[in-house]
């Protein structure tokens, strides 16, 4: 009996049942087999060598898909496994999935101690293992069988897992002699992988829960090639140097304190300066793109989260309630709900719509500790948030007008490399997960689509991960480094319209609900601040940067004038300062190479006698001397945006 395999392009084949797609791969051409990792079949990953007993379609995934790499990822997470166990005889494991870059397990290592020193022994000990090319086998495995395979080996992580999953789903997968308990799907063969580094450890708590045992958790990478590894250590030293915790601390920009807790940024002069420059900037971009500016408290009452939904599905993610007069009041994790309510404060009609209310709103979500990660993930976020209300006619020019204002940031900041993940509901977790408004989600999932399209932004569409209210657009971009970041959102909503009563008069004099836009362009202060110091590497545009000019006086003679040429910067809006140091005038330029400061300008007898300056810019470059005026035009050129 054939099945019929629909191939990416379009192209039918009709193949015999039972086929898998490595051999489909084959029938194409034995380079392209050498090279497939995994299959996507009718849309789901799984084993390039499992049967194909019905017509479907066909993806082959190499290691140019990021499912390809995730396969081949999770797949080394298996193998690192079995070098570890193979080198610490009565471990025990935890989890192993593939992360963005590279994969990890998390270990109870018992007695063993495990440090970085070890490192290099795992590492040989997986290419040795790799070089066998064992093949990843797949066997459906019955609930009284995985359990009485995990007692023997006594490992109380497996069985606490297979405990949460029923007879007739449970899968092993095995690689020479070790088995684990995984749903995969694996890559062929272990041969794939060629080239290894294990990275770094950390803590990690059993399922993420600080009450359980902390586990080691083993961070990795693997290539299919030698050179690749090469060019990622290469990118990750480079990472190293961009860090933003270190240039934040080294340029002064936040830092952390004990005594204010985790996850709370204290904003430095320097970092205060960059949020005003931002704010400054959104806002009047905003204005110019017809927002209204709103403000919103930083607590409120339980009922109204209640009334909006976010607390059955974002209550892990809330500080605790207070207690007073009687009421329950929670920090604000989100300004929608208190923008549903500006809108609701007024009737409004048709004529008034698109309303669009923008806030840099302060909002506290609690983050699990160990997740808190520099500015990246923090507890206190100030979000360039803002909701526009509209009519489903304006709907499409609304959220391209978005995308477009997207566009603009990017080029502002030089962003080259972003892709929208536009991300949808699952029907099957309507009522749980998602609003149960199976229409809604139909009609307004084909809308962002159709923007999309039409937009010829680049996209891909991902499962599950929608809002609990509507379909969302996630941006990843790119810093100059090659490093990805998720950044901002662009969200629809069509529950909390209703959750809110929130109305206009159409044409008809009757009332209609609006739809809602949820969007931040420029993320919180927090996280796009620190892209940001990892993007420049500390070396921001002159418009950007906290500090423009130091004027550097060569000795204590030359300091009026090095005082008065700051004031007149001053009054031109330059963030200029004087290094008053008694120090030489070659260590204040060092210093203020190290603190990356965009300009330099050497005062000395001869421009003091002539009213002149001489500029130095960061990086070295000697611009020799000019007048004051034409200093000041030149930065004021820099800085227009």
């Amino acid at each position: 009996m054939n099945i019929r395999i629909t191939l990416p392009d379009g192209a039918v084949k009709e193949v015999p049942q039972g086929i898998s797609a490595l051999d489909i791969a084959r029938m194409i051409s034995e380079g392209l087999a050498r090279n497939v990792l995994a299959a996507r079949v009718n849309g789901k990953v799984q084993d390039a060598a499992l049967p194909l007993n019905e017509d479907a379609e066909l993806q082959l995934l190499t290691w140019n898909d990021t499912d390809g790499k995730k396969t081949f990822w999770h797949s080394s997470a298996h193998l690192l496994a079995e070098a570890l166990e193979a080198l610490y005889p009565g471990i025990k494991l935890g989890i192993g999935p593939p992360i963005d870059n590279g994969f990890y397990y998390d270990i109870d290592f018992g007695d063993y101690k495990f440090s970085s020193e070890d490192f290099a022994k795992v590492e040989a000990k997986m290419t040795e293992l790799a070089k066998q090319e064992n093949t990843f086998l797949r066997s459906e495995v019955a609930k009284a069988d995985a359990i009485a395979y995990f007692t023997e080996k006594n490992d109380p992580y497996k069985l606490e897992l297979i405990q949460d999953l029923a007879d007739g789903e449970i899968t092993f997968y095995q690689q020479g002699n070790f088995t684990d308990l995984c749903r995969g799907p694996h890559i062929p063969n272990t041969g794939f992988i060629k080239a290894i580094k294990i990275l770094n450890t950390a803590g990690a708590y059993w399922r993420g829960s600080e009450k359980n045992k902390q586990l080691t958790r083993v961070y990795a990478i693997t290539f299919p090639k030698r050179a690749e590894l090469d060019e990622h250590l290469q990118m990750l030293e480079e990472a190293r140097k961009r860090d933003h915790r270190k240039l934040g601390k080294d340029l002064e920009i936040f830092t952390f304190d004990d005594d204010v807790g985790p996850g709370l940024p204290l904003w430095l002069p320097n970092g205060a300066q960059m949020i005003e420059t931002l704010e400054t900037f959104a806002k009047k971009t905003e204005k110019e793109a017809g927002y209204q500016r709103v403000k919103s408290p930083h607590i409120a009452k339980e009922s109204m989260y209640l009334k909006s939904g976010h607390l059955p599905y974002y209550a892990e993610s809330m500080f605790p309630p207070m207690e007073l007069d009687g009421e329950r009041y929670y920090l604000k994790a989100m300004n929608c709900p208190h923008h549903h309510k500006i809108f609701a404060a007024q009737q409004h009609s048709y004529k008034d719509l698109p309303l669009r209310y923008a806030e840099y709103g302060t909002c506290y979500r609690y983050e699990q500790s160990g997740e808190l990660f520099g500015l990246m993930r923090v507890r206190s976020l100030t979000m360039n948030d803002a909701h526009i209300y509209c009519t489903e006619a304006q709907f499409e020019q609304e959220f391209m007008a978005v995308n477009a204002l997207y566009l603009k940031y990017f080029k502002v900041f030089g962003i080259e490399k972003y892709v929208m993940r536009f991300s949808k509901h699952d029907p099957a977790k309507l009522g749980q997960k998602y609003m149960n408004m199976p229409e809604k989600w139909q009609k307004t999932e084909e809308m962002v689509r159709k923007v999309l399209v039409s937009s010829g932004i680049p996209f891909v569409e991902v499962e599950d991960e929608a809002a609990f209210y509507g379909p969302k657009i996630d941006i990843q971009i790119w810093s100059a480094i090659g490093r990805e970041f998720t950044l901002a959102t662009n969200q629809v909503d069509f529950a909390q319209a209703e959750r809110f009563d929130l109305y206009f008069t159409n044409e008809k004099s009757e009332k209609e609900r609006p739809l809602i836009i949820h969007r931040a362009p420029l993320s919180t202060h927090e996280r796009f601040i620190g892209f940001l110091l990892e993007h420049y590497a500390g070396n921001f545009p002159v418009w950007l940067a906290p500090r423009q000019v130091v004027v550097l006086p060569i000795s204590d003679k030359y300091m009026d004038y090095a005082q008065s040429l700051c004031g007149f910067l001053k009054k031109y809006d330059i963030r200029a300062f004087v290094d008053e140091r008694a120090e030489k005038a070659g260590k204040k330029i060092r210093d203020a190479e190290v603190a990356k400061i965009p300009y330099m300008l050497i005062v000395g007898e001869k421009e003091a006698g002539s009213g002149e300056v001489s500029v130095r810019k960061h990086g070295g470059t000697d611009l020799g001397s000019m007048n004051q005026l034409a200093f000041a035009e030149l930065i004021q050129a820099e800085t227009e945006i």
